[in-house]
């Protein structure tokens, strides 16, 4: 994929909770530069089929839904089908049901495409469970953010309990994170794996303005 060198692209990867979406929008607004959440964009997708009570399995319902939906991005927010969805597609019913989503390879292979054409008209930075290894191999700086699952968990349960939801608790939200976790990893199609040029970043037991400082003065070095 050619993109114009006008422009560069800092990928971000990791597993869910580690911090990835928070450090690449603070990143992305020190440095001036388009924010695109590909993970939002498949939560997107699935809050979309949760609404019309299409089952995961039907998967040729699925594609023929994305083909006629609309994703995109306006000042960090997303918008499906022009109507912002940044709050609801962060419950609890999309993160449980997000990943398998994410496995058809037909709806992930139309999602990269979106993505590339994102990446070729602006600096930007992405962050998601490929996208230094698929989606933006060639991107001019990749990082892999990680936290313990124990860490991720306490995290999403505060995020629940502040949104309202009571009905959870941390064991039940590590135990989800974990199944997440493997179902990412081995995933037959563009599992979630560290580029061998990413640079290492574990937030478990380091505030996410240390993260992003770590980010920015790397880019800054270019």
């Amino acid at each position: 994929m050619l993109r114009n060198e006008k422009y560069y692209a800092i990928a971000i990867d990791g597993p869910a909770g580690a911090g990835k979406s928070t450090i690449a929008k603070e990143v992305a607004g020190i440095l001036g530069i388009e924010y695109i959440d590909t993970g939002a964009m498949y939560r997107a997708l699935t809050l979309k089929i949760l609404d019309q009570n299409i089952h995961i399995s039907h998967t040729n319902s699925i594609i023929s839904l994305l083909d006629n939906t609309k994703i995109d991005f306006l000042n960090g927010s997303i918008y499906l089908d022009d109507i912002n969805v940044d709050i609801r597609i962060r419950s609890n019913i999309v993160s449980e049901n997000v990943s398998y989503i994410a496995t058809i390879e037909k709806v992930r292979n139309k999602m990269v495409l979106m993505q590339r054409e994102m990446s070729k008209c602006k600096s930007i930075i992405m962050d998601g469970r490929d996208i230094g290894t698929v989606v933006l191999p060639d991107a001019d700086y990749k990082f892999f953010i990680i936290a313990s699952s124990l860490e991720r968990a306490s995290r999403r349960y505060n995020d629940l309990i502040n949104a309202g939801e009571s009905n959870i608790t941390l064991e039940q939200i590590e135990e989800s994170i974990k199944t997440r976790d493997d179902i990412d990893k081995n995933r037959d199609i563009a599992p979630l794996i560290k580029a061998e040029d990413a640079i290492l970043i574990d937030t478990t037991n380091q505030s996410i303005t240390e993260s992003v400082d770590t980010v920015v003065s790397i880019v800054k070095r270019r």
